[in-house]
């Protein structure tokens, strides 16, 4: 075993070191294959948010299924995920840098490249920076839908998209995401949410147009909304990434009806390294799995998950299930799986389950770090 891998292939579950980031492949190609279902049925195009994994051979296998190509959220992730033979590129995100348009500018000349622009400045220095390369790329306009974080009005998205156009740029539609819409529980309360995005994200089209200007797609949705951006009628492509993992936050909303079935795919196997009188200890704490939405779930047992630390998880019982008790293994799923991923070098790749299967691949975490 190399320093630094939990396993080989060959190996049988029980032997994977601890803690590991471990892939259940069966689940999480039925993931991709139901997302994939999903958007043909609809005549939607799927544009995965690879962030959420950071791993060339997932957005392979996404794009094998029928993806058009991902998004990631930094330049430096687009320039990993190209390295590693990534096709298709949409960086939903602003890049204000001169010198990161620069790189940009010639990544552009490698692959099919998008980016997201908010500010007149913006698409001046983008200008600038594909002038000098020789290159093109698409352009999406990000109208602020809900979130509150990036994006401009819809009154003021028409004057950004003049821009565009007017610097010869290629103008390929709006950016339209509401993230928080993604985590809001019930079902009701994600639809208010879209409904409000959706006629934001239509005012914007709608000025856009008027003023001459072709706007040929309205691209956004996650996870926990795409049903709803895919029934607008405004919608035509879909950037939903955590699916693929299913981690436990987006687990914890409750489903809508007739919606696609997502299995948990991404767990942190643990151990147990001490047991005392009212609790035991897993070898997994906040340096193995991120801690912003939320703690941990055990699966397949009702005990609680108390934060101990960076390197301690503390299961303390909560229903009739007993602790685990000293050398078992204990199955995490992760609050976040983004995040979670940046922590790790590597995934383990399990075939035939967590119980009885083996480990049939290593994939790096290629796009690990990427943070500018």
């Amino acid at each position: 075993m190399n320093l630094g891998q939990a396993a080989r292939v060959g190996d049988a579950v029980p032997a994977i070191d601890t803690p590991a980031l471990v892939i259940d492949l069966d689940a999480m190609e039925r993931n991709i294959q139901r997302m994939a279902e999903f958007a043909r049925t609809h005549g939607m195009r799927l544009r995965p948010h690879a962030k959420t994994h950071k791993s060339a051979a997932i957005a392979r296998l996404q794009m094998a299924a029928g993806a058009v190509g991902v998004c990631v959220q930094k330049l430096s992730e687009a320039q990993a995920l190209a390295e590693a033979g990534v096709s298709d590129i949409y960086i939903s995100n602003e890049v204000i840098d001169a010198a990161k348009l620069t790189a940009l500018a010639a990544l552009a000349g490698r692959v099919r490249l998008a980016l997201a622009v908010d500010s007149a400045l913006g698409v001046d220095r983008l200008a600038l920076a594909l002038k000098a390369a020789c290159t093109m790329l698409d352009v999406f306009v990000e109208v602020d839908v809900g979130h509150g974080r990036c994006g401009v009005a819809p009154t003021a998205a028409v004057g950004i998209a003049h821009q565009v156009v007017s610097h010869g740029l290629r103008f390929a539609g709006l950016q339209a995401y509401h993230g928080r819409a993604q985590h809001l529980r019930t079902p009701a309360e994600r639809e208010t949410a879209i409904r409000h995005a959706v006629g934001l994200a239509r005012a914007a089209q709608a000025a856009i147009t008027s003023a001459g200007i072709a706007c040929p797609l309205v691209t956004g949705a996650g996870t926990g909304t795409f049903m709803l951006e895919a029934a607008s009628g405004l919608y035509g492509e879909l950037q939903s990434g955590s699916y693929v993992f299913m981690d436990r936050d987006y687990a914890d909303n409750h489903g809508a009806p007739h919606a696609p079935a997502f299995e948990h795919a991404l767990f942190v196997k643990s151990q147990v390294m001490s047991a005392g009188t009212s609790h035991v200890v897993v070898d997994a704490g906040h340096k193995s799995h991120a801690i912003d939405s939320g703690l941990p779930r055990v699966l397949g047992l009702d005990v609680e998950f108390v934060n101990g630390g960076d390197e301690h998880g503390i299961l303390r019982r909560r229903g009739a299930d007993a602790l685990p008790a000293l050398g078992d293994t204990v199955w995490l799923i992760p609050g976040h799986c983004d995040p979670t991923v940046n922590l790790h070098d590597h995934y383990v790749c399990v075939r035939g389950g967590l119980e009885a299967g083996r480990v049939e691949a290593l994939w790096p975490v290629d796009a690990r770090g990427c943070i500018r």
